[in-house]
């Protein structure tokens, strides 16, 4: 029996990627185990991992806790447990378990496969951040099997840097999206009423949205900033997530006297269905490593602004979606006005994102998954 264990910073991340590579090979025979740090008696982790590993460690990449005790626990359990691929995901975790297992993995004839989603190094970041991340991918690239990346830029960046040897770094385009289940013609008419009738608003209001977390690097403040700049009464904005800048974007709607037409929708469920009942999805981050939702909204043929950064620009340049400038709130509004302005065009174009994702589905990116595992197990 082949044995993978999966290994990510938090549980969310094995709930929001990782369950569907999981059910697939469990089904094929494997034992799949995961190892994380926060699991909840409520996690779907539960049925869809054979055991899971709970372990201790910081975002902070230069926390001594991360070096202290963490490794020698992966180490213990991976020795034991013998498993032929250990697939590790996030930055600091993985550098975490690399670097646990720098010796192991060769003395157990195991693979290390590294996905980065999006390298903590970028043009135009921290100079200083910069440095740090790059110096321990650096580091790490002595104790990695195989790299895998998301999108063109970090590619670029492995051969730049030399983070991998000579072929054995992977390009996958994303970690999938489920054409069937993020599918306009299986919503129903009757669920994108409902969703109206909880904000409030008529069938035909022009309704934006924007699906991220409340953190620095979405810049809600640059969507709540258009919105108010647009001068649409007619226009509503509906958010959807949690986090620590919830609370300063509400005082913001309210500072910009847009608060009435602004919904802040805390975590959902329904994404689908949001998208369905959307006039434009909106994400103006400051860096990602391949947009979630903007693979969503593209796989519903929603129409989709985003910012010209890595990742966003592989899913919408070339006439799948509209770009601009990070920050560039004249130029946001623009764009949503472009769309509003121009609905037949922005369907066209939104239809042209749906048929650009074929190469994002979730099965191919499985089949690919299944060629690097096997790669793997006959040069270990």
């Amino acid at each position: 029996m082949n044995k993978l264990l999966m290994v990510t910073m938090v549980p969310v991340v094995l709930t929001n990627f990782l369950l569907p590579f999981a059910a697939h090979f469990r089904d094929r025979g494997w034992q799949v185990d995961a190892m994380s740090s926060g699991f909840s008696p409520d996690d779907n982790c539960h049925q869809y991992f054979d055991r899971l590993w709970e372990v201790q460690w910081s975002r902070n990449p230069l926390d001594p806790r991360n070096l202290l005790g963490t490794p020698g626990k992966i180490r213990e359990i991976v020795a034991r447990e013998r498993y032929d691929i250990i697939h590790v995901h996030t930055p600091v975790a993985a550098f975490v378990t690399r670097y646990a297992l720098k010796d192991l993995r060769k003395q157990l004839g195991a693979s290390v496969i590294y996905t980065g989603h999006g390298f903590h190094f970028l043009p135009g970041a921290n100079p200083l951040k910069n440095a740090v991340f790059l110096a321990l991918e650096k580091l790490a690239s002595d104790w990695t099997d195989y790299l895998v990346t998301i999108n063109r830029e970090d590619e670029a960046a492995v051969k730049q840097h030399r983070l991998v040897s000579a072929g054995h770094s992977y390009y996958m385009p994303g970690i999938g999206v489920d054409l069937d289940y993020y599918n306009p013609q299986t919503i129903s008419e009757a669920a994108v009423a409902q969703i109206r009738v909880e904000l409030g608003i008529g069938d035909t209001t022009p309704l934006l949205l924007s699906v991220a977390e409340f953190t620095p690097r979405k810049r809600h403040q640059d969507t709540i900033a258009a919105i108010a700049k647009l001068a649409r009464p007619e226009v509503h904005l509906a958010i959807a997530g949690s986090g620590p800048r919830l609370a300063q974007m509400q005082q913001l709607a309210i500072d910009l006297g847009v608060a009435a037409r602004i919904h802040f929708l805390g975590r959902r469920n329904d994404i689908p269905v949001l998208m369905k009942a959307a006039t434009a999805n909106i994400l103006v981050s400051a860096q990602e490593g391949l947009p979630r939702s903007v693979m969503e909204s593209l796989a519903l043929e929603l129409p989709t602004i985003g910012t010209k950064i890595r990742g966003t620009q592989d899913l919408l340049a070339g006439g799948y979606g509209l770009l601009v400038d990070v920050g560039d709130v004249a130029g946001l509004t623009a764009a949503i006005a472009w769309i509003l302005d121009r609905p037949e065009e922005a369907s066209n174009m939104a239809k042209r994102g749906r048929e650009h994702l074929a190469s994002y589905d979730l099965n191919s990116i499985i089949k690919r998954h299944e060629q690097l595992y096997a790669a793997a197990i006959a040069h270990s």
